[in-house]
């Protein structure tokens, strides 16, 4: 199992692919789809399925071309529906100044075990950056990606709609930081990190 990180767009949103020899999981597609496409045909990969953390227009902005070129399932859970269609909800109106907006049609996301193709993981829901945020667990390879709920010595804002700091800290605590130190964890935005460390370390909170 391998996995690359792509930062894209205006603010640095990190778009992970994982992969083995031959399929994909693309996870959160924010912007610059064409980058997402090349590194696909780079590698000769077939994309299975494309997962989003959330919906705020800086992880959905790539979503309809990227849906073309390869056909593949959107996931998305059900709270965030909507917010695809609507800047005011994604945050794109608020802190763009322009609408950005996806019209691909989702498959809900329902939080517990999930096996597509050969990948097999875990969907936990992880609201407090959003609402229907939620939080990628591959057990076997010991990593999580935990879209804009856990930072590097960082947390996600809780600003925007359905955000809440209360909820946020509650599900790090009993969600992620439950998790072994080991684990690696891929945010949505900055470099990689370690439950470990952030458990030790991070200013926000620490376990």
């Amino acid at each position: 199992m391998n996995i690359k990180s792509l930062s894209l767009g205006p603010i640095g949103t990190n778009c992970y692919i994982v992969y083995d020899e031959n399929d994909a999981l693309v996870i959160d597609p924010g912007a610059e789809a064409d980058i997402i496409m090349g590194f696909l045909e780079q590698k000769q990969l077939k994309v299975q399925g494309i997962l989003l953390t959330h919906a705020h227009f800086d992880h959905i902005g790539g979503l309809d071309d990227l849906k073309r070129y390869t056909g593949a399932e959107v996931f998305l859970h059900e709270e965030e529906k909507e917010w695809l269609k609507n800047p005011a909800l994604n945050g794109s109106q608020k802190l763009m100044g322009n609408e950005i907006i996806a019209t691909t049609e989702t498959t809900p996301l329902t939080p517990g075990i999930m096996d597509i193709a050969d990948f097999h993981f875990n969907v936990i829901h992880t609201p407090g950056h959003s609402p229907g945020s939620v939080s990628f667990i591959f057990g076997e390879e010991l990593f999580a990606i935990s879209g804009d709920v856990l930072f590097y010595e960082g947390i996600g804002r809780t600003d925007l709609p359905g955000g809440s700091m209360n909820e946020l800290e509650t599900t790090i605590r009993t969600k992620l930081y439950t998790l072994e130190d080991v684990y690696t964890v891929y945010p949505g935005h900055g470099p990689e990190t370690t439950i470990g460390i952030e458990r030790q370390s991070n200013p926000f909170v620490k376990g």
